[in-house]
């Protein structure tokens, strides 16, 4: 009996622990799982063959809900928080079928598809249609966001930036490292950018990301040089749309496109140096876009959170 008795209240505990977490229906490949939201864009699998596999939600991303840290447009931080919050809410109400390949993404969670809680999240304007690569979003989310941002539905009624900066990381996170980088997600299609830099970053410390804009005259210039540079080949099938962000990430955060592949990229960053220092390349205008605050991923929860990510009551 001593044995057993420890056993059922540790049986009982752990029931009664999962039984107070709010329980979501999901079908994963074909069989129904209950899981827990932690946010609109991930959950964890409760019981059954899955029981305690996390999920990061493929295909779109929903602001972080660990504090007040976005900000763009008319939007205060602490407005885009509750977005979040609501984001985490629109994925407990619904029943969603789900698949699972397998696949796990940096942080060793399961790489779930589940396109009807995407289509849900992103029509709301409770998250953006993202890709982690230069290939743009399906269609089928572009198109439910082109609806959120004409409607300005949810996180687009303050504004629609270009890029939204989804995550921010010090170097100081890398040691023995010389960079870093943040991710910024284009609304447009959904591709992402790395955004590579070498700074320390202080707790609390809010980064923002400049949006430019350049001349048909600029455009024109500075095509026709980097046309004549025999190693950038892939610059050259770019379609327009591509070229042109290609010119404004370099001048927005001096960082090479996530459209130029890794064998090009030093060729590109020296022929885009050269424009800036000649004077081609310039910005017609430059403005603020969206910010966020930086906190070290070890401050986010619990009794350690830090001071900036706690809200007056």
């Amino acid at each position: 009996m001593r044995c057993i008795i420890p056993a059922l209240i540790c049986s009982l505990l752990a029931f009664q622990a999962n039984a107070a977490e709010p329980r979501t229906k999901v079908i994963v490949n074909g069989l129904m799982a209950p899981v827990y939201f932690n946010d609109g864009d991930t959950f964890r699998v409760l019981s059954g063959p899955l029981s305690g596999t996390k999920a990061r939600l493929a295909g779109f991303n929903t602001l972080e809900s660990f504090g007040p840290v976005h900000s763009w447009g008319s939007w205060t931080t602490r407005e885009l928080y509750v977005n979040a919050k609501a984001g985490t809410q629109n994925g407990r109400k619904g029943v969603w079928r789900c698949s699972w390949d397998k696949k796990v993404d940096g942080y060793g969670r399961g790489l779930f598809k589940c396109p009807e809680l995407s289509v849900s999240q992103i029509r709301g304007g409770f998250a953006h249609a993202m890709t982690v690569t230069a290939n743009p979003s399906p269609e089928l989310y572009l198109e439910a966001q082109r609806d959120a941002i004409k409607h300005r539905r949810g996180m687009w009624a303050g504004g629609v930036p270009k890029y939204i900066l989804t995550s921010l990381h010090s170097l100081d996170e890398r040691p023995n490292s010389t960079w870093t980088y943040n991710r910024l997600v284009s609304t447009h299609d959904g591709h992402s950018e790395r955004w590579i830099h070498g700074e320390t970053y202080d707790e609390c410390t809010q980064v923002c990301v400049d949006e430019v804009s350049i001349s048909s005259a600029v455009l024109h210039e500075a095509k026709q040089r980097l046309d004549t540079v025999p190693e950038l080949s892939t610059w050259k099938t770019l379609p327009a749309r591509k070229q042109v962000e290609v010119l404004e990430v370099y001048l927005m955060i001096k960082t090479i496109s996530a459209h130029i592949p890794k064998e090009e990229r030093d060729i590109m960053s020296q022929a885009l140096a050269g424009l800036v220092d000649s004077g081609l390349l310039v910005a017609a205008s430059r403005e603020q876009a969206g910010c966020m605050i930086y906190t070290d991923f070890r401050r986010r929860f619990g009794g350690g959170k830090a001071i900036c990510l706690k809200l007056a009551r």
